[in-house]
């Protein structure tokens, strides 16, 4: 049976977004096939914001989420293998769900090649990654 993590991210991505909350996803860039700029990795994670204004071309796959997004004004491709994501949850309120890290760590990404970044689309309005406040945002919802 496949994984369900793919799907889960692609309903709490819709409900959080649909309560017109900014979905925050949190990764694991440890692991191979992250592809992100190095100096948005903080302690080996990294906090992406996915709000449709903060993002181009988005897409949730099966296999791995990739999307357009600026870094101080520069414009990069994204690509996260599914089983990198840790969380995926509102910034303003921390609701949302955690993963469970898989029991491979630092297993290999997805067999499928990545899918090539698209032409860049300088996305509306500002994606920089904002800065986080002292605490997490995350919380255990039972």
């Amino acid at each position: 049976m496949s994984s369900n993590r793919p799907y889960l991210l692609r309903a709490i991505y819709d409900w959080i977004s649909d309560n017109n909350l900014t979905p925050y996803m949190l990764v694991d860039a440890t692991r191979s096939g992250v592809r992100v700029p190095p100096h948005v990795i903080k302690n080996g994670q990294v906090v992406l914001n996915l709000a449709m204004r903060a993002v181009a071309n988005l897409d949730l796959g099966n296999e791995w989420i990739s999307f357009q997004a600026r870094f101080s004004g520069v414009s990069h491709s994204i690509q996260i293998p599914v089983p990198a994501v840790l969380a995926l949850y509102a910034q303003e309120n921390g609701q949302g769900m955690m993963f469970p890290a898989d029991e491979e760590e630092g297993s290999e990404p997805p067999s499928d090649t990545p899918p090539s970044p698209p032409e860049p689309e300088p996305p509306s309005g500002d994606g920089d990654k904002p800065k986080r406040g002292g605490g997490s945002h995350l919380r255990v919802v039972k």
